[in-house]
């Protein structure tokens, strides 16, 4: 496996060229992708070409950091004239008239698209299953998930299918993948990235994110597709820091509610990588945030409750997936929903639609909006006195294949450790911090103030340095 800043040095001294970085990943999709199911769509001949057109730049002196090397897009953001599903069949065939801004930024650097990435459909999930292609396997244990709803990215970069790949993060759905496959799996700030051509599900917690090898690849690509977007009023420009891993006087919170109910090899595992924090000049203090109790039903509400208007758009009649043998439009809207969407799905949708309703409104929704400003206000005053907090990614390793439907509320309550980050709009990254006793991988989750996505990443780029991050090999390798 190899990481942008290795591949941009070996395209730049002309070790590789961008065409030939290209078809060896071509060759690795191809050996690995019928086993590891990552990829639901690739278009090679385009790859190719826009690889020879970066050479080209490369060789005229006008490349960037990601000028010809390769990357992989989850499924629900949008790339004009290429199929974006969100993995559901409602979406099946349906081809995007625009690029999504994140997208076109990567485009515009001259990096390279090798296809497009499983996730759970329409991002409504833990374990990428709800998949209308199947699931994703993870290629540390290939009996497991990879986690989701980015799976097929974090299993992508995982296996050396691509070097960097972007996915969306609404409740832990870059994070939590990250955490299975032993990657880091960055979500900025709500609104440091545009969301412009991200097909929405919770439209106030959404955000585009970064699943990569090293922390320091997160932040060259963070850097190529932050920023405001005019297509996009709640993006916003932040500023610029150098990663520096040092962390002496870092301010460390360790918040004891998000150690509740770990497995002892994830909780040994976390609090061992702090303490490296601590040995390296860090300052930790454990402090309490009670409103954490409340963040999963304020998260399934909202986002349930966002997701049943964002998806009211797709009823078989301008774009998609549309039934047949129906008798007037009622029917043929109620039969398109009912077979194009999955079951996953349509629960999401049933119970966002019950806590908008007229009279539960007040009950669950409006109260749910309450407490999330309470939320808020309990993260902003704790940031008055730290400046990262440190947390276990996922309460549990990666998911065996099955699990989610067998236990559907141990899935729910698995994204504990991830919502608190969306809810406040806060910055928050994952880095590989060790193994369990079966030798899969644990995550240590970062999180920082709003907007300070650049001091964040530099408080993770430590485990990097002191090698917290070093990890196992797994299917699939790198460029020789």
């Amino acid at each position: 496996m190899n990481d942008i800043q290795t591949l941009h040095a070996m395209l730049y001294s002309g070790d590789v060229s961008s065409e030939e970085l290209t078809r060896f990943y071509i060759s690795e999709i191809e050996k690995s992708n019928p086993v590891l199911n990552s990829f639901v769509y690739t278009d090679f001949g385009n790859a190719l070409e826009s690889a020879k057109r970066a050479d080209k730049r490369i060789k005229e002196g006008k490349g960037s950091m990601l000028t010809g090397i390769p990357f992989a897009l989850k499924d629900n953001i949008c790339t004009e004239g290429v199929p974006t599903t969100c993995c559901s069949k409602i979406l099946s065939g349906f081809r995007p008239c625009y690029d999504a801004t994140a997208y076109s930024k990567l485009k515009a650097e001259g990096a390279v698209l090798l296809g497009k990435t499983n996730m759970d459909e329409f991002a409504m999930g833990s374990a990428s299953e709800t998949s209308v292609y199947g699931a994703p396997l993870n290629p540390v244990d290939l009996s497991r998930v990879a986690g989701g709803s980015s799976g097929g990215s974090a299993a992508a970069v995982r296996a050396g299918l691509a070097p960097y790949a972007l996915g969306s993060d609404t409740g832990g759905s870059v994070r939590q993948p990250a955490s299975f496959c032993g990657v880091v799996g960055f979500k900025p700030s709500y609104g440091a990235v545009s969301r412009y051509g991200l097909i929405a599900y919770g439209s106030s917690l959404d955000q585009i994110g970064t699943l990569t090898l090293t922390v320091k690849d997160a932040a060259f690509v963070f850097d190529a597709v932050r920023g405001a977007d005019g297509m996009d009023m709640t993006s916003s420009d932040i500023e610029k820091t150098p990663l520096s891993g040092e962390v002496g006087g870092l301010r460390i919170a360790v918040v004891k509610e998000f150690f509740e109910g770990l497995g002892a090899d994830i909780k040994k595992a976390v609090l061992s990588a702090i303490e490296e924090y601590e040995k390296a000049g860090a300052q930790v203090g454990e402090v309490s945030l009670p409103s954490l109790g409340d963040v999963l039903p304020v998260y399934y509400i909202i986002a349930c409750a966002e997701a049943s208007s964002n998806l009211g758009r797709y009823d078989g009649i301008r774009y998609g997936y549309r039934a047949e043998n129906y008798s007037s439009v009622d029917e043929m809207i109620i039969k398109t929903r009912t077979e194009g969407f999955g079951k996953e799905v349509q629960k999401r949708i049933m119970l966002g639609t019950y806590v908008l309703s007229s009279g539960y409104y007040d009950a669950y929704y409006k109260k749910a909006r309450i407490l999330r400003e309470r939320v808020k206000e309990e993260f902003k005053k704790l940031f008055g006195t730290f400046d990262v907090i440190m947390a276990p990614t996922v309460p549990q390793t990666a998911f065996p294949l099955g699990f989610t439907e067998r236990n559907p509320i141990d899935m729910y309550l698995s994204d504990v450790c991830t919502v608190p980050a969306n809810i406040a709009g806060l910055p928050a990254v994952s880095v590989p911090c060790g193994e369990d006793a079966e030798g899969l991988p644990v995550g240590l989750q970062i999180i920082g103030d709003r907007f300070k996505d650049y001091p964040t990443l530099s408080a993770a780029h430590f485990a990097d340095l002191s090698g917290i991050t070093r990890r196992k090999n797994s299917v699939g390798g790198g460029v020789k």
